[in-house]
């Protein structure tokens, strides 16, 4: 079973909250991306929360991530796993990321959002009892994964934009955040097809 690896951190000076995913799925690791296969949500609901194009480049929305009060990670820094979907990663060879370092680079983030169940999962088992990480706030949202179908797309637009959009307002002063895409995105994103990978 191949080793996969995750990417460095994307957080710029303004960071105050943490989105963690737990390890990028194959079309992530062959891009050389976050969360870029075509059907997965993530970027669609960024773009709208920071309001930027949808169509951006993946440079641009990196861009737009750094300048506003959002990071974003992965909480695996390596584990062995045959394809995408976080049921294939082999029990036991679960290695986190430094989140000591991190947290001590970045002491304005007070809150942590996991994108899905596993996220959480993993977090809570590898990181927190080997680290003091004061006083975070954790909560989870559902996967932007298309693997995750028990939710629509709208319903996890919904849920996003209230949380996270919450955790925004909270942050400094934002314009209203739409509750759901507008045609444009989501057409762009209904266009897309592909399998069910993880991220």
């Amino acid at each position: 079973m191949p080793t996969v690896y995750s990417f460095p951190p994307i957080a710029g000076s303004e960071a105050r909250i943490l989105i963690l995913g737990s390890m990028p799925g194959e079309a992530s690791l062959v891009a050389n991306q976050y969360y870029a296969h075509r059907r997965n949500a993530f970027w669609p609901i960024m773009a709208q929360l920071l309001q930027i194009d949808v169509e951006a480049s993946y440079q641009e929305k990196i861009a737009a991530l750094r300048s506003s009060p959002i990071a974003l990670w992965d909480v695996l820094k390596s584990c062995k796993r045959n394809g995408s979907l976080d049921s294939m990663i082999e029990t036991g060879t679960q290695i986190n990321n430094d989140f000591q370092s991190f947290f001590s680079a970045h002491r304005a983030i007070t809150q942590v959002f996991f994108n899905g169940g596993t996220a959480e999962a993993c977090f809570k088992h590898y990181v927190l009892p080997a680290h003091n990480l004061g006083l975070l706030k954790l909560s989870r949202l559902p996967s932007t994964s298309p693997a995750n179908a028990r939710l629509s797309f709208d319903d996890k637009c919904g849920i996003w934009h209230e949380t996270i959009g919450s955790a925004l307002r909270s942050c400094h002063p934002m314009p209203k955040i739409k509750q759901t895409l507008d045609g444009e995105a989501r057409d762009a994103f209904y266009l897309c097809t592909g399998s069910t990978e993880q991220k």
